[in-house]
């Protein structure tokens, strides 16, 4: 029991981890995200991080070649009123144009194309649509055709579309590591004995069945085994959710990835590679992700309908012109400006605003979201399922009793105990010593400290023999204690230990996993809200429903082995429900990744993270609410960003048409160019209203 249990040292190091990790996930788009939006057409093979300083590129490019497009342009000339036109201006402003629109546009292009091929237009064929006309459109007047180019149309509106993009991809951070991060788990070496017991360090990737390996204290198990020799306490609660390490004996199975806290063993290897326990949680997350409903996201249902729009209004547009009898030219300028102009400026700035801002927002909070669109469906949630350990609990143990033996003082055991456990770095000597340490009790001086495993420990304090030790060891001792009192504290499943001076029995000390006070008032608040909260654990059933007596949680599943807590989430959506799952374990990555809403405990794995939707930084399950306030306000704000930008075109489409031009007033495209800069602003000012 002197290691250090893997647990706490891995906490400090993943917290630490974690907070290197916000700098660099903020910069790789969730690949998964992606390809719902159908968003990159040509770009499937970049590296996320490239993608947005790609797009980062094209926008910085474009903008300064904008630049002099403004400058030559007719149009703009004439709305300040100057003349500045040479000779061979056209053909400068052609191919300046051209530049931006094939190094600007071609994400569009190709995005528009492959959206085409899925049958499935959205915000890239529409801007694709508009591009494509405009500059097909200019292109002609500048070599012969009559007409107004729309070159400085064309290149603002590719600019303000990279800029959205951009903005979009880089506040929707992360990438899917889950796999690489779950091999990382694994150790990469191992040592195995040889027939003679000499040891060779080889590679995981070359051990065969029944080889033998050798795993000192405090490494990480290499592979699923049987213990051949030796016994210790393992540490599986990265894999399986058990807060207390295991006592494993001659003959018990071991799991790879867990970390052997006290002796040596000597395992046989039972499986290797595919078969291995983590290598088939690496299967159920792949599956998991891969099943994901492909949520599309609202912007790209609007876009898909002004696509179509687009097209009909234009071609209604031509046919009307032509029919009431004005010539080809007119009727053709009438129908491109209604394509450019249905391409709103706005509408490709609503959503990615908005997003930039709650994610900010949500960061300052602590929440890091990972997938957007299941972060903007949890204000529909109807139930929350929690992890207990770690989740609800804190994952360290705290004394919840003590009991005295003979009318010894409280104070007393504790100090005994503490003080001989004060060399101790077992989970449960930690809690017992902070008790103390909590009641300002000064400990005694020890010596002669040593751990018998699977009793207990013994030493000198101040020259007298304590001993700390299980109920198994005063058993065999035949002890009198208070059997009543022992057995309704394991009924609550709190571990007991004994407190022994010169091998007399002064009391026992109960302890449990500390449940977080911020849960109960997560769970609180849960219910005002009329969402359910149901608890899922591996830990036994008594365990449970005393966590849930505290908590006010009604619903409890114990006892799920791992591969079983992801059924458990589905059996809970087939009443029809939106679930959220919250957790932080290796075990609960397959779990988080079924739920409609991945929540993962930020002090957790960092398998957990990569799989969930959101983090929440600073392990307060209370941040599950706060999650779904914003969830509900950032929905608000891009329905009414989507109904401004939107509302330019229903207002400006039939102007463009020309539906006034009865009574002389025909929309230029200048004027329509001013108005879509001023629903671009208002959905740019309304996004930044958005309040946590």
């Amino acid at each position: 029991m002197e290691r250090k249990d893997g647990k706490s040292i891995e906490h400090d190091h993943k917290q630490h981890e974690h907070q290197n990790h916000d700098h660099h996930e903020q910069h790789q788009h969730d690949e998964h995200n992606h390809h719902d939006h159908g968003e990159h057409g040509g770009h499937g093979h970049h590296d996320h991080g490239d993608m947005v300083n790609d797009f980062k590129k094209r926008f910085y490019i474009s903008l300064i070649v904008t630049i002099p497009i403004l400058i030559l342009s007719p149009m703009i000339q004439d709305f300040i009123g100057v003349d500045w036109g040479f000779p061979t201006d056209q053909y400068i402003l052609f191919a300046l144009a051209t530049f931006v629109f094939f190094y600007g546009g071609w994400p569009f292009i190709t995005g528009g194309i492959s959206e085409l091929k899925d049958k499935n237009p959205g915000m890239m064929t529409l801007i694709g649509l508009a591009i494509v006309v405009a500059y097909g459109y200019s292109s002609l007047t500048v070599f012969g055709w009559e007409g107004k180019d729309f070159f400085w149309e064309l290149a603002t509106l590719i600019d303000i579309m990279l800029l959205g993009h951009w903005i979009e991809m880089r506040s929707v951070m992360g990438a899917s590591n889950a796999l690489e991060e779950l091999v990382k788990l694994m150790p990469s070496e191992a040592h195995k004995l040889d027939e003679n017991d000499n040891i060779e360090d080889v590679a995981i990737s070359d051990l065969q069945n029944e080889d033998r390996v050798l795993v000192k204290p405090g490494e990480k198990i290499p592979v699923d085994g049987t213990i051949l020799d030796g016994k210790s306490a393992v540490d599986e609660s990265m894999l399986t959710g058990e807060s207390v390490p295991v006592e494993k004996y001659k003959g018990d199975e071991v799991i790879g990835g867990s970390v052997n806290n006290e002796g040596s063993l000597t395992i046989k290897v039972e499986k290797t590679g595919d078969d291995s326990y983590l290598s088939q949680v690496i299967e159920l997350v792949r599956e998991a992700q891969a099943s994901r409903s492909r949520t599309q996201d609202f912007t790209d249902r609007a876009a898909k309908w002004l696509f179509y729009i687009a097209l009909a209004s234009g071609f209604i547009t031509l046919f009307i012109w032509l029919i009431l009898g004005y010539s080809f030219v007119i009727a053709l300028e009438r129908m491109v400006t209604v394509m450019v102009i249905t391409c709103p400026h706005a509408l490709g700035l609503a959503a990615p605003l908005v997003v930039a801002v709650s994610t900010s927002l949500s960061a300052k909070q602590g929440l890091l979201i990972r997938n957007r669109a299941n972060f903007e469906g949890a204000r529909n949630l109807n139930a929350v399922v929690f992890d207990k350990t770690g989740t609800l609990t804190k994952g360290e143990f705290g004394v919840t009793d003590i009991i005295p033996s003979a009318d010894i003082k409280k104070e007393d055991i504790l100090v005994w105990a503490a003080s001989l456990e004060q060399n101790s770095e077992h989970p449960l000597a930690e809690g017992i010593v902070n008790e103390a340490k909590e009641k300002e009790l000064s400990l005694k001086k020890i010596s002669d400290f040593e751990s018998i495993t699977g009793k207990g420990i013994e030493g000198k304090v101040d020259g007298k023999k304590v001993n700390v030790v299980s109920p198994g060891y005063v058993d065999q001792q035949n002890m009198e204690y208070d059997h009543e009192t022992f057995n309704q504290l394991s009924e609550d499943g709190k571990t007991v230990v004994f407190v022994l001076v010169e091998d007399k029995l002064i009391g026992m000390i109960a302890l449990a996993d500390m449940v977080r006070e911020t849960a109960k008032e997560a769970v609180a608040s849960l219910k005002e809200n009329g969402i359910h909260s149901i608890m899922l654990t591996g830990d036994n059933q008594k365990v449970a429903d005393w966590v849930a007596k505290q908590l006010d949680i009604d619903e409890v599943y114990a006892e799920v082995l791992p591969d079983d807590k992801a059924n458990q989430v589905k059996k809970i959506k087939e009443k029809g429900w939106k679930v959220a799952m919250t957790g932080d374990g290796v075990n609960d990555a397959p779990a988080l990744a079924t739920a409609d809403l991945g929540i993962a405990i930020g002090a957790g794995t960092d398998v957990a993270m990569e799989t969930a939707d959101v983090v929440l930084v600073k392990s307060n399950p209370k941040d599950v609410v706060s999650l779904m306030n914003l969830s509900k306000k950032t929905y608000q704000k891009m329905v009414q960003n989507l109904w401004w930008a939107a509302g330019y075109n229903i207002f400006a489409i039939p102007l463009a048409a020309g539906v006034l031009a009865p009574i002389g007033i025909i929309l230029s495209p200048a004027v329509g160019a001013v108005l879509m800069s001023l629903s671009t602003i208002i959905v740019a000012i309304n996004a930044k209203l958005l309040k946590a």
